[in-house]
């Protein structure tokens, strides 16, 4: 009789997380690769200062991904931080490290990286980012890396950064790339949109929704309208996902 495998447990740090892409994704992965002893749940927290308590109560941890709204707020409760995750001020990935801390990694920019430049022709001198959460940090990142000037959008008026009414032709005319970190138009809410003035967009555009469910946002049907080119963040979670399956296997 051979030896059982010590049970591994993994899983998603989030709120309001029952539709998410990473269970199904890892549930999945750990069915067709014979990975019986791997089990992957959501831990779905109002607040974050249940985090603590999955820390006690779950001894076979192995590896968190985390998502909204708490890619900024878990940092205080982590040991320490990978030099990418730093630099964005955001985590998506928690590793276990050989003396058991915590370490916060961030994967996102690697997929939205990978993603974008599979499928845009050229990158642009400069890009739009809607909203202001960790996702949009990530981003920010992986334009940086690619000599891409990233100017923010948001409600609220703050330095360095546009508030939607400011869009005008000559702004939109200027960023040929516009990604969208926000939340609006994500399922059961699949009517919303960022409020852009979608009328200026024209063929040269490229528009990045991060938001895979819906496959194709209003955001997305918009553009198409005008003629720019779309992508949704399917392949975007994919890739990220491989990369915290990766750094959990180190």
């Amino acid at each position: 009789m051979t030896k059982k495998e010590n049970p591994k447990r993994f899983g998603l740090l989030g709120k309001n997380i029952e539709y998410s892409f990473s269970r199904n994704y890892f549930s999945n992965k750990f069915s067709t690769q014979n990975l019986a002893n791997h089990s992957y749940v959501n831990f779905d927290l109002p607040l974050l200062e249940g985090f603590e308590k999955i820390l006690i109560n779950e001894p076979h941890l192995c590896g968190l991904n985390v998502t909204i709204p708490y890619k900024k707020k878990v940092i205080p409760f982590l040991d320490r931080l990978s030099e990418e995750s730093k630099a964005i001020g955001a985590v998506n990935t928690i590793v276990w490290d050989k003396e058991g801390k915590t370490v916060g990694h961030n994967t996102d920019h690697i997929g939205f990286k990978k993603a974008l430049t599979e499928k845009i022709e050229s990158i642009p001198k400069k890009a739009l980012i809607l909203g202001t959460g960790g996702a949009s940090s990530a981003v920010q990142y992986a334009l940086e890396s690619l000599n891409c000037e990233a100017i923010f959008v948001s409600r609220n008026a703050k330095r360095n950064q546009l508030t939607y009414d400011k869009l005008d032709n000559k702004v939109i005319a200027n960023t040929q790339l516009i990604v969208n970190t926000t939340p609006l138009g994500t399922f059961p809410n699949i009517n919303e949109a960022p409020s852009i003035p979608y009328e200026l967009l024209n063929p040269n555009h490229f528009l990045f929704d991060l938001i895979y469910n819906p496959s194709e946002t209003v955001f997305m049907k918009k553009a198409k309208v005008q003629g720019s080119k779309t992508i949704n963040g399917y392949q975007m979670l994919v890739y990220q996902a491989e990369k915290s399956w990766e750094l959990w296997n180190e």
